[in-house]
């Protein structure tokens, strides 16, 4: 029997959820002569995080303005899961600040760490390719979840 899946109806953008959560492995070929992972790497996976952030929360094109605050806290070691979680922090006319941590998790173990943090800028781009509004960042009130 073949189940037939009703279409999303179409509407307004709106945020899908508060955070955006992608997991890694550090491989040999990402880390640096020390075993760990280059900090490229890590701003990268980073920036990807804060896209997808972004990109769920307006649901238009986006691109990356702004990097401010990265800190690093410690080493990412090769072998090691790294988890980034990303979540819009702010909003203004066009953009967007994603702030995304990124956590070391020892796969054999329950430990688990910060290993970084960065606060990225994203803007989001209409049809003609310059910076159209986004949603205002809906912020939880009481009992409610914001989203």
């Amino acid at each position: 029997m073949t189940r037939s899946i009703p279409p999303v109806p179409a509407g307004p953008a709106t945020p899908h959820s508060p955070e955006t959560r992608v997991t890694h492995v550090v491989f040999p070929g990402q880390t640096n002569h020390h075993g760990t992972l280059f900090g490229g790497e890590a701003l990268s996976m980073m920036d990807s995080a804060a896209f997808i952030a972004a990109i769920r929360h307006c649901r238009r094109k986006v691109v990356t303005r702004h990097l401010d605050a990265m800190q690093f806290t410690r080493p990412i070691p090769q072998g090691t899961l790294v988890e980034l979680v990303a979540r819009v922090v702010g909003t203004g006319r066009s953009s967007m600040t994603v702030r995304v941590d990124l956590f070391i998790e020892d796969m054999y173990s329950d430990r688990r760490d910060l290993g970084c943090s960065g606060t990225f800028v994203l803007v989001a781009l209409g049809a003609d390719g310059q910076p159209t509004p986004v949603p205002p960042l809906s912020l939880p009130g009481p009992g409610g979840t914001g989203f």
